[in-house]
């Protein structure tokens, strides 16, 4: 808290509030006004503490910041936001913390590299913890430790809400700790149906652009663009929504999606449904594929899956038996998807489903494999 003053001034020049978790509507309030140095931005917000940035500055991501419980940090549109300090430098909300990025499609707001030759991995990147349901800990709704920033996430309120972030871009992160463990683009940890997680492009990531573990986020209108890594990638109980999300250049899958990396047959079961999506390999380095079901998979449902220039279309090894007996099932469906200039085979699964995907014409994202138009603007790098 060293770099976080308390100032009755701030009042005058910040706008603070107290929000509901369930309500997105804001008062002013004078209580628990802090002031934060954008020279020196790390520290946190503690309950009962609420603070709007100044999009006027420039903020120098020094450390980590965390928004705990009871807390609220509000980010306008046109911010920009500059980190150093590898895997030391992050934005982080805690349970029942929360965070509002008031991006727009003319001003988003701009997390990215402070270093003057910018590359992957420069900085952690953005982790959200929410308390909905994920299966990491446990089928009962009990919680699980996040990979990143060592925070609590999971239970059983899949309503919950973590804040609202639109218009959002995200560069340069991926921060490794080792070879096993990075940071992605953002991390979401059981983030629950309540967030708005919406217009979101992770760019030039050193690891995943955007991971889902476990939560029920309903998120739209993402781009991923250069991800040394997959591009979306989701697991641990994910029941939520990807809507509208348009990839390119990634080293392996366009869509990671697996049940439980240590027990493909764990409850609560990965369920996904998937629409309006394109995926581009890109000049990005790597043969991957489109898709790779993995890790007992789950349930996915797709709908309008465009795919382009993979050497595999769909990716699912034969030994993993409980992702194979979910396209069995009938509980990995795609229809339409689109396969196009894909080197080797459209689909790996051998099983005796035949009817699990069907292949037709798909626009995917909006515009098949080119970049569709409500990427535009706000977007960097296509």
């Amino acid at each position: 808290m060293k770099k976080l003053i308390l100032s009755t001034l701030a009042i005058a020049a910040l706008v603070f509030t107290s929000c509901s978790r369930d309500d997105d509507s804001t008062t002013t309030t004078p209580s628990g006004a802090i002031n934060i140095n954008s020279e020196d931005f790390k520290g946190e917000l503690t309950a009962g503490q609420s603070a709007t940035l100044d999009a006027s500055k420039t903020y120098k991501l020094t450390g980590s910041f965390t928004i705990r419980a009871g807390a609220t940090l509000t980010i306008p549109a046109g911010t920009r936001i500059e980190a150093t300090g590898g895997t030391s430098s992050y934005i982080a909300v805690a349970q029942d913390g929360l965070i509002y990025v008031n991006g727009t499609a003319t001003s988003p707001v701009v997390m990215t590299s402070g270093k003057a030759v910018k590359a992957t991995g420069d900085w952690g990147g953005l982790v959200i913890c929410g308390r909905a349901n994920t299966n990491k800990g446990g089928p009962n709704g009990e919680t699980a430790t996040s990979e990143v920033g060592d925070l609590t996430y999971g239970g059983t309120e899949n309503n919950d809400s973590s804040g609202v972030i639109k218009y959002l871009r995200i560069e340069y992160t991926g921060a490794a700790f080792n070879g096993d463990k990075e940071f992605n683009g953002v991390s979401l940890f059981g983030v629950g149906a309540g967030t708005t997680f919406e217009y979101v492009q992770a760019y030039k990531s050193g690891d995943d652009g955007i991971e889902f573990f476990g939560g029920s986020v309903n998120a739209k209108y993402l781009v991923a663009l250069h991800s040394e890594d997959d591009a979306l990638d989701f697991a641990d109980g994910f029941s939520g929504s990807i809507d509208y999300a348009y990839v390119k250049d990634v080293a392996k899958a366009g869509i990671e999606g697996s049940n439980n990396g240590d027990n493909g047959a764990a409850l609560p079961t990965t369920n996904v449904t998937l629409r309006n999506i394109s995926l581009v390999k890109g000049a990005l380095a790597g043969s991957e594929h489109g898709m790779y079901i993995k890790e007992g998979g789950g349930k996915w449902t797709g709908q309008n899956i465009y795919v382009q220039d993979f050497a595999k279309g769909i990716k699912i090894n034969a030994t993993d038996a409980p992702a194979n007996a979910n396209v069995d099932g009938g509980f990995i469906t795609f229809s339409p998807i689109q396969f196009m200039n894909i080197s080797g085979d459209s689909s790996e699964y051998a099983g005796p489903n035949s009817s699990y995907m069907t292949q037709g014409t798909a626009t995917g994202a909006g515009n098949n494999g080119e970049t569709p138009t409500w990427a535009l603007g706000w977007t960097v790098g296509l």
